[in-house]
This record gives C-alpha cells, sequence and structure tokens, in this order.
C-alpha cells in the first residue's frame, strides 16, 4: 500500500514539475504594458434628412433605429479598434474601420478622447494612418511577422462588440494566407477570439511587440468560430511609411499570370516536390517579358526568398517598389536558372469573361470536344489563335476543372493555332503521359493537368 501510495506522490510532482517547465505565458503584464496603446475608435458619417417612407439602402436597419413616420436624420457610427506607434500620436487601424467617415474620435484607455485626422489609407492592404494631437503617449513597440512561429502565442487587445480593451489570447495557427482578391496581404492566422469591434486592434507577441492588425474572421455565424485573420504589420508598418512620404501607396508588378504547381505538374517538369509558381502567361513589354521569363516557367525565387506556392509570390513582390532590380529563380527545362528583372509599377484593372461555344466541334476521344475558335470566342476572350473547349465528356476532365468556353493555347510545350495544330500535339502525347494544357479561363491563363 505504502508503494502505491509513493507512485502516485511521484507520478503528483511530475506534473507539478512539467507544469513548471512548460511555463504558460502570464499575460497579466503584457496586458499591463500594452494595453495603453489601444485605442477604441469610433466613425461618424453624416446623414441626410430622409423620411421613413423614402427608399435607401439598409432601409430597414433606419426604421428599426427611427420612429414610424418621422425624419430619419441619424448619424451613421460604426466602431473599431487601432493602436498608437508613436510618441505623437501617429495610428494605426483597418481602412474598414474608418471607411467614409466625416468624424473619427478616438478614445484612450484613460478616457481621453480625441478626434484623429485621417492621414490616408490604403484599400488593397485595408490599411488607415490616423494622427490624433498631442505628445508623449503610449505606444507600441513594432515587431515583425517574419519571425512568428506557427504554434506562438499571441494576444489581441480591441473593443469587440463595444466592450473595450477586451483581451484575448491564443496561437499563431498559420501564415501566408490569401483571403479573397487581397492577394498582395500574407495573412497570420491564428485561433485568437477576434469580433466584430476587434478590427484594427493589434496582435501582440510574448515580448509586448505588434506583429499584426486584426482584420477578419472565417465565420457562417458572424462571429469568431476559431479562425481569425491579421495583416502582417510588416505589410502595415510599409504601407504606413508610404503614406506619409507620398500620400499613397506603390508596388511593383512582375507582369506574369502565376499557377500552383501540384504533383502531376512537377512530375511532368521533372521537379522534385511541388513547389513555387508556374508562369502561365506573361504580358507583353512587362518586367517579366524583359526578364527573359517565359511561360512554363517556375518561380522557385524571389530576391533571395523562397516561393513556395503561387501565394506566396504576389505579396513579396508587391513590397517591393517600382523601378526596383530584383533577382529571380525559374525552373525550366530540368534545372534553376537566374534572371534579373526590374519590376513594373502596379495598377487596377479586372476583366472578366464569359464561357461560350461554337459549332465545327472536333471530339479527340480524350474526355472533352473542341472547335475553332468564332469571331465571338475571340472577341470574348481577347485571343486569335487556339481552340474552344465545346464539351466535357468525362469525369477525369471536369475534376481538373477544365471548363466549356476555355480555350486551349498549348499542349505540352507546342502552342495551338488551330484545330490541325491541336490534333497534332495531341498525337503527339503518350497514352500513358497526363494531358497538360494551358488554357484562357475567364481573365487570365491557367495550366490544367488530366490524368489519364
Amino acid at each position: 500500500m505504502k508503494k502505491i501510495i509513493l507512485l502516485v506522490g511521484l507520478m503528483t510532482l511530475s506534473s507539478a514539475s512539467w507544469a513548471k517547465e512548460l511555463s504558460l505565458p502570464n499575460f497579466i503584464d503584457l496586458a499591463k504594458q500594452t494595453g495603453p496603446a489601444v485605442v477604441n475608435i469610433i466613425a461618424r458619417k453624416n446623414a441626410e434628412e430622409k423620411t421613413a417612407n423614402s427608399t435607401q439602402p439598409n432601409e430597414e436597419l433606419f426604421r428599426f433605429f427611427g420612429a414610424p413616420g418621422q425624419p430619419q436624420n441619424r448619424d451613421r457610427v460604426s466602431g473599431g479598434s487601432g493602436f498608437i506607434i508613436s510618441a505623437d500620436g501617429l495610428i494605426l487601424t483597418n481602412r474598414h474601420v474608418i471607411d467614409g467617415a466625416d468624424k473619427i474620435i478616438v478614445t484612450l484607455l484613460d478616457r481621453r478622447e480625441f478626434e484623429a485626422e485621417l492621414i490616408g489609407e490604403d484599400e488593397a492592404s485595408d490599411i488607415a494612418v490616423l494622427k490624433i494631437d498631442g505628445k508623449n503617449f503610449p505606444k507600441l513597440k513594432i515587431g515583425s511577422a517574419d519571425d512568428l512561429e506557427i504554434g506562438e502565442w499571441v494576444m489581441a487587445i480591441g473593443s469587440p462588440l463595444s466592450f473595450e480593451n477586451s483581451v484575448t489570447k491564443g496561437i499563431v495557427s498559420a501564415k501566408g494566407r490569401q483571403i479573397g482578391r487581397q492577394q498582395y496581404v500574407p495573412y497570420i492566422q491564428s485561433d485568437v477570439p477576434i469580433n466584430r469591434g476587434n478590427s484594427g486592434g493589434p496582435l501582440i507577441n510574448l515580448d509586448g511587440e505588434v506583429v499584426g492588425i486584426n482584420t477578419l474572421i472565417f465565420s457562417n455565424t458572424g462571429g469568431y468560430m476559431g479562425i481569425s485573420f491579421s495583416v502582417p504589420i510588416d505589410v502595415a508598418v510599409n504601407v504606413a511609411d508610404q503614406i506619409q512620404t507620398n500620400g499613397s501607396v506603390q508596388r511593383g508588378l512582375l507582369g506574369v499570370g502565376i499557377d500552383n504547381v501540384n504533383q502531376a505538374m512537377a512530375d511532368y517538369l521533372g521537379m522534385d516536390i511541388p513547389r513555387g509558381a508556374l508562369v502561365n502567361q506573361v504580358s507583353g513589354g512587362s518586367s517579366a517579358e524583359n526578364a527573359g521569363i517565359e511561360v512554363g516557367d517556375v518561380i522557385v525565387s524571389f530576391n533571395g526568398k523562397p516561393i513556395k506556392t503561387r501565394q506566396s509570390l504576389p505579396p513579396v513582390v508587391g513590397s517591393v517598389m517600382p523601378n526596383t532590380e530584383v533577382a529571380l529563380e525559374v525552373f525550366r527545362d530540368g534545372k534553376v536558372k537566374r534572371l534579373t528583372a526590374k519590376l513594373d509599377a502596379l495598377s487596377d484593372d479586372l476583366q472578366s469573361g464569359n464561357s461560350n461555344s461554337d459549332n465545327d466541334e472536333v471530339n479527340v476521344g480524350i474526355g472533352f470536344s473542341v472547335s475553332k475558335l468564332s469571331e465571338q470566342d475571340k472577341e470574348r476572350t481577347g485571343e486569335s489563335v487556339g481552340v474552344v473547349v465545346t464539351g466535357i465528356t468525362e469525369k477525369d476532365v471536369e475534376r481538373a476543372n477544365l471548363r466549356v468556353g476555355d480555350v486551349i493555347k498549348r499542349v505540352g510545350k507546342n502552342d495551338i493555332a488551330d484545330l490541325s495544330g491541336f490534333s497534332d500535339a495531341i498525337d503527339a502525347v503518350d497514352e500513358d503521359e497526363p494531358l497538360v494544357l494551358l488554357v484562357k479561363q475567364g481573365p487570365g491563363n491557367t495550366f490544367i493537368v488530366i490524368e489519364r
């Protein structure tokens, strides 16, 4: 019996010792140290006088807050968070927190209120820079998201659901996430509880340094579900510096369309593992064309930074100023080739495309059918050569994401001018090899690999 009791005692001591060695973080001192530099933001937008019978967006919302039949002249109010980064009152927050505001009120932890000036904003990164008058404000130390490790503890402070200066904590779940069309922001993913009102607040490491700006959550309910996203502080500081210096944000442009490299494509290209950004389009006269980048190249390094996936490339390109020379490494014909490019300036332009098909259909017996390009196809896609996909007959092709209306521009390494060229290119591919197609799909080019 004594042996059993002794064993239990040893197990208890061992558990206590293990907990001590684990040294779980103490967020008390961290919250005291950083909390005073975090601010609550109220953004007011003046409302024009309207009656309850007038029609407008969000009419139901105005009815809910106003009395029926009475003039509706309430200001529109939204809120969020921010943090001070300089003793003279420079503040970082999210653009969407203050978007369209006529008046911005900032409240500090000590209850002092200030009307803030909007210095500038950047839609692509969702960053805004504010300024309040004064001196000797508490400020946060700036860290770097590059130094963050997966599994590292982080803390958030903000005003979720208007509960000011709320502290939550969690760990870094992933880095370099791309959300929607914001491809120039490599988001930090964490499981830190974030809700409406946290936007613009800091993500802080255990050294008391801000490493990100809490911006988005993934949710089916509108509330926290364990997946939160933050803009890396490196991106935010770069944006803030440019706004203060130039009044706007400039980003580098390489001038390529890119895909991910999957296992089938890696095998086809002779790569050891799937990695890099596969070039599916090179814009005429672009930095990429001048540097000698070709369709089919895989960009594996940009200015010394490894490119692991397609999502890795746009943020690092966008972080470099136009007219800067950068070093590139591309995988081509089984080996790595080094190139130098002088970046262009990024501009905003979007294109859209719709599917269409025409006659003169040819079924090549490989799971889909094609036809020559009609004048409508050429006008719709902007392509003058190639063949258009008119039908999908096998599930493998459908799963590979080939679509009716796509224009096939290349089979393997053979450019396709017309139906005859397409048939010849198909015949040249061994039956046990995958079909590697370069297609125009929607606004850009993409590579598709069809296993056979």
